[in-house]
């Protein structure tokens, strides 16, 4: 199965001390306003997602989730987080460090294609 989100080192990293300072974490991307094309990073349980969220899979033991209207701009290409320094303007953990969460893309092959890991709406995920 191809993974449809990877996730770089550097953000592994980031990963890793936010969530000794938070617990478990979720990653949401959507297309809001201020930083909504950054993934952003939450505590699990304090974002609330609904049947127009989207599980894409977990990265670095996160869930990672999508809004139904960005998945259909990006269902064509494997999602890769990663980190660049610069405060954004987002509600996300990282903001305070000086960094923040990008996403990388590409479009996957033909083969990858058909063999895709399955999503799941927000709603079945336990």
């Amino acid at each position: 199965m191809v993974k449809r989100v990877e996730i770089s080192n550097n953000a592994k990293e980031v990963i890793d001390q936010l969530r000794a300072q938070h617990g478990e974490l979720i990653f949401h991307q959507s297309g809001g306003c201020c930083d909504g094309s950054s993934p952003m990073c939450f505590p699990k349980g304090e974002f609330i997602l609904d049947h127009n969220d989207i599980w894409l899979g977990t990265i670095h033991n996160c869930d990672f989730f999508i809004s139904k209207s960005q998945f259909e701009y990006w269902k064509h290409t494997q999602l890769t987080v990663d980190i660049v320094k610069g405060r954004g303007s987002s509600f996300s953990l990282e903001i305070p460090l000086g960094i923040r969460f990008i996403i990388k893309s590409r479009l996957y092959s033909e083969g990858e294609t058909a063999n895709l890991s399955p999503i799941k709406l927000a709603t079945e995920i336990e």
